[in-house]
């Protein structure tokens, strides 16, 4: 597709979303930022949550997945219902009874300062990371469908893509995003919505011929029983109801939108309608997955594979049917697309982050307002400058699909907060508030050096579930550092 044509949509496509941000960006001061002055409607809120959820990643990796693992990853996102009715029935009350701007502050009122800052760092690690892999596979099909043809090197590429994030939500932070997220979940389902007419069209299928090809594919198995394999279904069941409490639930990024509605009742609403829009959407891009196979079967395309038969570097099936192959229609929808992924995923990232570090590690009490803004406005580029420096070293590393490797990470980030959280909740113990960086550390290495044992004596991959079994570890080890005496229970 000509580089002219990518530039000119995405020169569009930008200016609506700094149209946007002008916009909600009007009497913006410090509560705008974090909290949108609670006035988002939860409806908008909902369905502006689905592109950030599924980000790039989920628009890339998981088409391109299904040739390697079928449909298995529905198993996860099937767990996610359970998790999210959690999150609706258990977290969000909390949030809005202590009425928090980072969900972490009741980390320090249940346990203390150290607990406090301790759970912070972790979701900052964890989204630092997580955010730098959804840029990551944004800025590679940016630099191959344009920057790539005016030799701008990858790192500038980075750059351009940071910047334009920061240039549209510096100034009003959730406000602007919960809006923006609106306008770009939209373009993205129209734009997986308009992929599947293109392909089916060019294998010259009816919607019911269509739907009877991904029924009947090779690769259209949902469901897998067998226990030692990594995607099976209990270990995918349980561990996206896990994923869902602990990277939803528990994520900055997540709740600071929620945290946005006029009231619980709203917020609650948001959550379920959200819940069940992600599930239909999942499976919608999985059908894409299976629709993108059967079209290379069909044309005769074949995909290097690996000493296990395995398809290597799945992750640029998409975006090459797309580009190069299906025509320039399909190009213009696919970079749509793929913008609207993955900057409604990582634009939030960024205000999620400045927001925890600020609420979380600044005691700016005694500064004027002024110079609160200016402080906001340093870290908000200092974390830009963090998720740079992270692209370039995971584009020097990366091996793995990207989908696979966000959810390892996930494992070990975020299992420590699952269990300091359920710690908090379903004891009433306090804990010796010192010692809790201590176990929040070791908690992640010995969860993996028990999957390597289960690997090597029985054959068991602990998967995705991982993160579950960090989480117990993470309690078991806070039951250690318990104070007998008993608090009031929060």
């Amino acid at each position: 597709m000509s580089p002219t044509i990518v530039l000119a949509v995405l020169a569009v496509y930008f200016a609506i979303l700094f149209g946007i941000s002008r916009i909600t960006s009007r009497r913006a001061g410090l509560d705008t930022y974090f909290t949108g002055n609670r006035q988002s409607p939860w409806y908008v809120v909902a369905f502006g949550m689905i592109g950030a959820s599924l980000s790039g990643i989920t628009f890339i990796s998981v088409p391109g997945e299904v040739g390697n693992t079928n449909l298995y990853y529905f198993q996860l996102v099937l767990g996610y219902l359970v998790g999210y009715f959690v999150i609706a029935n258990v977290l969000l009350p909390l949030y809005y009874r202590l009425k928090l701007v980072s969900i972490y502050a009741y980390l320090e009122t249940r346990f203390g300062e150290v607990t406090h800052k301790t759970g912070s760092l972790f979701f900052l690690l964890s989204q630092s990371i997580g955010a730098s892999l959804r840029l990551f596979v944004v800025a590679g099909v940016l630099h191959l469908a344009l920057f790539q043809h005016f030799h701008i090197p990858f790192m500038l590429t980075v750059v351009i893509t940071i910047l334009l994030i920061w240039g549209y939500t510096n100034k009003a932070g959730i406000k602007t995003i919960v809006w923006t997220d609106l306008f770009q979940t939209t373009m993205m389902l129209l734009s997986v919505g308009v992929t599947i007419y293109i392909v089916s069209s060019h294998m010259n299928l009816s919607f019911r011929e269509m739907t009877s090809t991904i029924m009947h594919s090779e690769h259209a198995a949902i469901f897998n029983w067998d226990w030692n394999f990594e995607k099976n279904f209990y270990k995918q069941f349980i561990t996206g109801i896990v994923v869902a409490i602990a990277m939803n639930g528990l994520d900055q990024n997540e709740m600071q939108k929620s945290l946005t509605c006029r009231n619980l009742k709203e917020a609650k609403k948001n959550i379920y309608l959200y819940s069940v829009i992600l599930v239909v959407t999942n499976l919608v891009f999985l059908s894409l997955g299976v629709l993108l196979y059967a079209y290379i079967d069909s044309v005769g395309i074949s995909l290097p594979v690996d000493q296990a038969g395995k398809f290597m570097n799945t992750d640029s099936l998409y975006p090459d049917l797309a580009l190069n192959q299906l025509g320039t229609a399909a190009g213009i929808i696919f970079m749509l697309g793929i913008a609207s992924a993955a900057f409604s995923s990582a634009d939030s990232a960024l205000t999620s982050l400045t927001t925890a570090f600020y609420t979380d590690f600044l005691q700016l009490n005694y500064k004027t307002e002024s110079e609160k803004k200016r402080i906001r406005h340093q870290v908000n580029i200092a974390f830009a400058l963090v998720l740079i420096i992270i692209i370039m070293l995971f584009r020097a590393l990366n091996n793995d699909s990207v989908i696979n490797t966000v959810y390892t990470i996930a494992g070990y980030t975020y299992g420590p907060l699952l269990g300091l959280y359920s710690f908090g909740l379903f004891t009433r113990h306090r804990i010796m508030d010192k010692w809790v960086p201590a176990v929040v550390l070791l908690s992640p290495l010995l969860a993996w050096l028990l999957n390597l044992f289960l690997i090597n004596r029985f054959d068991f991959n602990m998967g995705y579930t991982l993160l579950l079994f960090n989480g117990i570890i993470t309690f078991a080890g806070l039951w250690l550092i318990r104070i007998r005496e008993k608090r009031t229970f929060y």
